[in-house]
């Protein structure tokens, strides 16, 4: 049994007055409770004035990518040994910035699918994305054409039991060759993938960063949408209708927001050549959020240069600095992450997971905060903590 000491705590959904003491018993949250109570034959840990939260969740990560230029095309490159090594870097660095939950959304030929359990993070996966033939992260192994390749794609999905099955309905910036402003799917195929997904009750997440690809998508009955650039020939556009539709389908939007520094410059190029901007990103969250949709935290981690693994405090702040409340900002990286991912983590409520960090500050007030995570648990274990001996008793 552990006890956790602490100036205050944000349970996933609000922000509790402190001190709060938390308590955990056999993996899971046992009690939340007002002051310093005697827990007797528990483990004491004193965290002072610190916050405690759940532990964070990035809903889109590619554990595979080493976080430098061309990471996503040089995965077919490494031997199993080289990969192993990344993946087990990634989460080490996902772990000190809070996440204790990561969903992969594109391996390579399903080197995260079949090592999901040996880490100590909760770790979902997509596998390779369904994509078309040469289109965006073909080189992962995703790719299908016609109705009954597409079938069979979701169908193997199923049988190596992914959690999520992604499909590339536009094309992408880190694939050469691919136009993002292109649909590499009709809606019907779309719709295909979404029926075959539903009926082995998987849901289906769609990258989308062009407008028609989003529209497609959303017709077709898509569960989620990465991305969401709305991109047109006249640059980033957001029509009312796919703003009603997205609200009224409960569709989950991952903005892939975050980022340590600017786009290299090719990027930036082709950013500007399609009107797109990373402030317009951050303010479209915001919009969206207003809207009544629902936003989860991802960092599409591990892409790029400053687009490394751990840097889910970056995309939490870049909501607040769209316009989102903190506390929505908050639980699109752990209640509302926690239920587009159907885990019970992401809340401290008895009974869930024991998944919970510490940080200094209270993020309720400022949301830099998250960047400094001073103690990890999970499972009621502690993993990581900068906390001296003295505070445990």
């Amino acid at each position: 049994m552990l006890a956790l000491r602490a100036g205050r705590a944000f349970d996933g959904e609000h922000s509790l007055a402190g001190p709060v003491t938390i308590i955990t018993e056999n993996g899971t949250i046992k009690a939340i409770e007002q002051g310093r109570p005697e827990v007797p034959h528990a483990e004491v840990v004193d965290l002072g004035d610190a916050t405690v939260l759940p532990g964070l969740i990035d809903t889109h990560v590619h554990l595979g990518a080493d976080s430098e230029p061309g990471a996503l095309d040089r995965l077919p490159s490494y031997s199993p040994e080289q990969l192993d090594a990344v993946i087990k870097e990634s989460l080490d660095r996902q772990l000190r910035a809070g996440v204790t939950t990561v969903r992969d959304l594109g391996d390579h030929q399903w080197s995260v699918i079949d090592q999901r359990d040996r880490h100590r993070q909760r770790v979902l996966g997509s596998g390779p994305p369904i994509t078309s033939a040469q289109g965006h992260c073909w080189s992962m192994g995703g790719e299908a054409t016609g109705e009954d390749e597409l079938r069979r794609a979701v169908r193997e999905r199923a049988e190596r039991r992914v959690d999520v099955v992604k499909v590339m309905a536009s094309g992408g910036f880190a694939t050469p060759g691919t136009a993002v402003g292109d649909c590499q799917f009709t809606e019907h195929e779309l719709r295909v993938v979404v029926e075959e997904a539903h009926s082995h009750g998987l849901p289906v997440t769609a990258h989308a960063h062009s407008l028609a690809a989003a529209q497609r998508a959303v017709a077709a009955g898509v569960d989620g949408i990465e991305h969401l650039s709305c991109l047109s020939d006249r640059g980033m556009q957001v029509p009312r209708d796919l703003l009603d539709a997205l609200a009224e389908a409960e569709i989950t939007v991952c903005h892939t927001l975050g980022i340590t520094q600017e786009p290299p410059p090719f990027i930036k190029e082709a950013w500007e050549k399609i009107g797109m901007s990373y402030p317009g990103k951050v303010n479209m969250a915001g919009m969206m959020y207003d809207h009544g949709i629902k936003t989860v935290a991802g960092t599409d981690g591990g892409i790029a240069y400053g687009k490394g693994h751990g840097i889910i405090a970056y995309s939490v702040a870049d909501h607040v600095k769209g316009g989102v409340p903190n506390a929505a900002a908050l639980a699109a990286a752990t209640s509302q992450a926690a239920k587009a991912l159907n885990v019970t983590k992401g809340m401290l409520r008895p009974g869930w997971d024991a998944d919970i960090i510490a940080v200094q500050g209270d993020p309720m007030r400022d949301i830099t905060a998250l960047h400094h995570v001073t103690t990890v648990i999970i499972g009621g274990q502690i993993v990581t903590t900068t906390l001296p001996s003295d505070r445990r008793e």
